[in-house]
C-alpha cells in the first residue's frame, strides 16, 4: 500500500525527520511518501499559521488521488485541514493528534501532551475537546521552544521534553505521554525508556492506523458529512480548488 505523510509546513528538514520515524515502523509492503506542500508557513505555532497551511495540505491530498495513494497522514499536531481533506478523497485521512489520543486511550487511563510554545495550549485544548478526550487528557504541557528549535537544537529539545515528561508523570498522574509536535518523533523511544510509561509519537500511530484501515478495506464515508464538496467557482489564489 501507499501512504502519503503530509507535513503541513514547508520545512523539508522536519519532513525528513518524521519520514525516518514512519519508515522505521512501516511494513515491508508499505510505501511511505513524505511531502511538504509548495505553499504554506515554515512552521505552525498559531491559528494564523494553521489556517494558512490548509490549502497546501488539500493540494497534496488532491494530487495524491492521481498518485495511487491509499491513505493520508497529516503530520502536524493541530491536525490542520483534517475534516476538509476527508471531503476530497475516499481514502482514509488520519491526523496525528487524533491517532495519538486514540492509541493512548487503549494503553493508559489518563495521559498528558507535551508540546511547543505556551500559545499552543489553547489550540490543543480545543482540539482535545473536539475529539471528546477531556476526561483522558489530564494536562497539556508546553516548552519554551518553537517547532523548528527541535530541528536546530535536538539536545535541548529532548531535555525540555524529558523535564516536562517527568513532571507529567509525577504531578499530573499521567500514565502515558503524547508528543505534541511531529518534529519530536525521533525522541519517542528514548523518552519512553527513561520515563517508564508509553510515549506516543502521532506520526508512528498515524501510519500504523492507516495500514490497519486500508487492510480492512475501509474508506471514508461519503453518505453526508464527508461527501465531495459542492462544485462552485473559487477565485484569486484559490482558483485551483474550484470547479472549472
Amino acid at each position: 500500500m501507499k501512504i502519503k505523510v503530509i507535513n503541513p509546513n514547508t520545512t523539508w528538514e522536519m519532513t525528513k525527520g518524521f519520514e525516518s520515524a514512519a519508515l522505521s515502523v512501516k511494513r515491508d509492503d508499505t510505501e511511505i511518501i513524505a511531502v511538504s506542500p509548495q505553499m504554506g508557513p515554515a512552521s505552525i505555532e498559531s491559528f494564523y499559521d494553521e489556517y494558512l497551511s490548509i490549502p497546501g495540505v488539500l493540494e497534496e491530498v488532491i494530487k495524491g488521488e492521481s498518485e495511487g495513494v491509499d491513505a493520508y497522514v497529516i503530520a502536524c499536531y493541530g491536525d490542520p485541514g483534517l475534516q476538509a481533506a476527508r471531503e476530497v478523497t475516499n481514502a482514509p485521512v488520519i491526523g496525528i493528534a487524533e491517532a495519538s489520543m486514540y492509541m493512548a486511550s487503549m494503553l493508559a487511563a489518563r495521559f498528558s501532551v507535551v508540546t511547543v510554545l505556551p500559545r499552543i495550549k489553547t489550540m490543543l485544548e480545543e482540539l482535545v475537546a473536539g475529539y471528546g478526550m477531556e476526561h483522558r487528557v489530564v494536562q497539556i504541557r508546553t516548552t519554551p521552544m518553537c517547532v523548528l528549535d527541535f530541528e536546530r537544537d535536538p539536545e535541548r529539545g529532548i531535555e525540555m521534553l524529558r523535564q516536562e515528561g517527568k513532571r507529567a508523570v509525577a504531578e499530573d498522574d499521567a500514565e502515558a505521554i503524547l508528543l505534541g509536535c511531529a518534529g519530536m518523533a525521533e525522541f519517542a523511544n528514548q523518552l519512553e525508556q527513561e520515563l517508564g510509561v508509553p510515549v506516543i509519537d502521532g506520526v508512528v500511530a498515524g501510519v500504523k492506523f492507516a495500514e490497519a484501515i486500508v487492510d480492512l478495506g475501509k474508506t471514508t464515508s461519503k453518505l453526508k458529512t464527508y461527501k465531495s464538496p459542492e462544485k462552485k467557482p473559487y477565485i484569486g489564489l484559490l482558483n485551483q480548488f474550484g470547479s472549472k
